[in-house]
């Protein structure tokens, strides 16, 4: 074997903490095939030593099969050998393992959060997967500023400033961040907009900015708008009402109507605030709330956010992957995997016992800097609060068993009307926009059993089919997305952009004859035509103002469905989807186009040396007139810089 530092783990000291070893055994076939699994693992246990660490199963072509942790490598490892006391899923994984990667750690804590980081990283199929594609919101109140801002933040925290969430959605933390800036009049304006301003904005006139840009208030006023805000929003809201009353009683005292108003209005929207909190918090502190509930071989997992006694949203996770794991299990590795994004409260409480509780405090302990500890509640208020979770688990369950059985039964009819052999896993929709052939965008959207899978779709930058062809353009789409299956090769550029080198069950054409003919063109000459369904979807005989689709197929039959019918409803959403994706696409392209400068196309001028370019001439005709010495003189470029420029625009001499 050979010892490598691990690049793997997400940590500027994983080069100290972790040491990765790869271990392979060649096996002669790459499907499935229990004995030779066995073999592979046993060549890799005679040369563990039993010290922590995380392990990683690959099948043949190298994929990770499965992320797994051990106090004792050598010993958790050899456990895969002894066929007979595994369960049917292991199995399965066995059969494919061809190698293995092996990562030792110092203790078992960072085994157990590094490999709730790789299985994030890796998505395996053989772990519990906590599926959610958006990231959590946070409320920031940067600290970079001599006024600073409060905005919505998602993704790494790197800017300096107070974090506050998470928030279970996007629409939770837009109403929490309206209701504050009525109640502590912060500035929500970017530093461009705020340094440019020369009067006071809209948002002065309806009260919900304090105007420092423009000095309607003093830095020291501000900066107790600030610590008020962080009082209110580290669970001190009672302290903040009170004073927010006392400032009110004594305006009033003092004939101060027109500010007696101004502070009830702020103290209404702490009120707000207080009062949009579904459930009591109150005494709580900080604190997340988890529960489980099962049925029908589904696992839902409700998760409440506490933060400061005040209750900042909940949301449903719907883990994956979770067939003849127990239940408890799977509750501590969605967790794990959920903490992996956000930084753990003090407090955590569940509805069952965990699985090694003690190990997963001091791992999430050292995630936090702090105490953390998981408690099931039995009594009193937190019994209620857990009660209620264990109500919304139930619910949201029901809720997604309902619509998942709808998706089913609509893919079965869809597998009848369109006469495949099984309902489709995996179907593609595609579509392309242009004005007259320019900025051309071809766009892919994914739909599987459960919905949309928005982490796979892909937008295509049309290169070559320049003119105003639309049966050109989804020839070359067509060509990009399968051309790694004709040469035999992976194919770059999606492995860029997420997507799975895969053969999608069923394709769907947003067009009629000419453009599906197009598409059996290009799937014909890389020879997947006959592994494939295709399906154009058209407007009907009335262009679509009675709501009718004509489904074309390759044979040249059409069909049509009930204007009425479900099943068609589900089509048109489908095509709506990729319209939706491709028209964004297309405008995102126009706009960037729109802001583009000459500038952009001399090598070596990157966003900060154009900026400054511009904010010295003005505009980017000016850099063009601009002599050698007058470009030398522009703040932050160079005499080579200038050299560039000037040779760029004057290439003649």
């Amino acid at each position: 074997m050979s010892k490598t530092p691990a690049g793997t783990p997400h940590d500027p000291r994983g080069g100290d903490r972790f040491n990765e070893e790869r271990a392979a055994y060649t096996v002669s076939s790459a499907k499935p095939d229990l004995e030779g699994g066995v073999q592979a693992i046993r060549e890799v246990v005679k040369v563990l030593k039993p010290s922590p660490g995380v392990y990683r199963m690959l099948d043949a072509r190298g994929e990770v099969l499965y992320v797994g942790k051990a106090r004792s490598l050598k010993a958790r490892v050899a456990n895969y050998t002894q066929i007979a006391g595994l369960s049917g899923r292991l199995q399965r994984m066995v059969s494919q393992t061809r190698s293995m990667e092996i990562i030792t750690t110092n203790s078992e804590a960072e085994a157990l959060l590094l490999e709730a980081q790789l299985i994030k990283r890796f998505r395996p199929p053989f772990n519990v997967l906590l599926r959610d594609d958006k990231s959590f919101p946070f409320i920031l109140l940067r600290a970079d500023h001599t006024f600073p801002r409060i905005q919505k933040h998602r993704g790494a925290r790197r800017a300096k400033g107070n974090y506050y969430g998470p928030f279970a959605s996007a629409g939770s933390v837009n109403t929490t961040l309206n209701a504050l800036q009525k109640l502590f009049l912060l500035r929500s304006c970017t530093d461009s907009f705020f340094n440019n301003r020369d009067r006071p904005c809209l948002l002065y006139q309806i009260k919900r900015c304090s105007a420092p840009c423009v000095g309607r208030v003093s830095e020291t006023d501000y900066d107790a708008l600030v610590r008020q805000a962080k009082d209110f929003l580290s669970g001190k809201s009672g302290a903040v009402q009170a004073d927010l009353e006392r400032q009110m009683a004594e305006a009033a005292e003092n004939l101060q109507f027109e500010t007696a108003a101004m502070l009830r209005d702020r103290l209404r929207a702490a009120t707000f605030i207080q009062g949009s909190q579904a459930i009591n918090a109150q005494g709580l502190g900080d604190a997340d709330i988890f529960a489980l509930a099962a049925k029908n071989g589904q696992m839902s997992v409700q998760s409440f956010f506490i933060r400061g006694g005040q209750n900042w949203g909940h949301r449903a996770l719907f883990p994956r992957h979770t067939n003849e794991v127990e239940e408890a299990q799977v509750l501590a590795d969605v967790m794990l995997q959920f903490y992996e994004e956000v930084p753990p409260p003090a407090t955590i409480l569940v509805d069952r016992e965990l699985p090694e509780t003690e190990l997963m405090e001091a791992a999430l302990s050292e995630v936090a800097g702090r105490k953390v500890r998981i408690s099931v509640p039995e009594r009193g208020d937190r019994r209620k609060l857990m009660a209620q979770a264990q109500r919304n688990a139930i619910e949201a369950l029901e809720r997604r068993l309902a619509e998942t059985g709808t998706k089913a039964k609509l893919n079965r009819e869809l597998a009848e009307f369109l006469e495949l052999d099984a309902a489709p896993q995996r179907i593609e929709v595609y579509d392309n926009s242009h004005i007259q052939g320019t900025k051309a965008v071809g766009a892919m959207v994914v739909a599987g059993p459960d919905g949309f899978e928005k982490g796979q779709y892909r937008k295509f930058n049309i290169r070559e089919a320049q003119t105003n062809d639309d049966f050109a353009m989804m020839r070359e789409v067509m060509a990009r997305r399968f051309r790694n299956f004709a040469e035999g090769e992976e194919n770059p550029e999606a492995k860029q952009g997420g997507h799975e080198t895969v053969l999608p069950d069923l394709i769907l054409i947003d067009g009629g004859k000419g453009q599906l003919s197009s598409v059996m063109r290009v799937l014909t000459e890389i020879g997947i035509a006959d592994e494939i369904v295709v399906v154009g979807v058209a407007k009907g005989p009335h262009h679509g103002r009675d709501g009718r689709e004509v489904f074309h197929f390759p044979d040249g039959r059409e069909k049509m469905l009930p204007v009425n019918s479900p099943l068609l409803f589900h089509l048109q959403n489908l095509r709506d989807e990729v319209h939706r994706y491709v028209i964004g696409a297309h405008r995102a392209k126009r706009s960037k186009a729109i802001t583009a400068s000459p500038l952009d196309e001399i090598a070596g001028i990157g966003p900060a040396r154009k900026r400054a370019l511009l904010l010295h001439f003005g505009t980017a005709s000016k850099v063009r007139a601009a002599s050698l010495e007058d470009l030398q003189r522009a703040p932050g470029v160079s005499a080579t810089v200038a050299r560039k420029v000037y040779d760029f625009y004057h290439a003649g001499g």
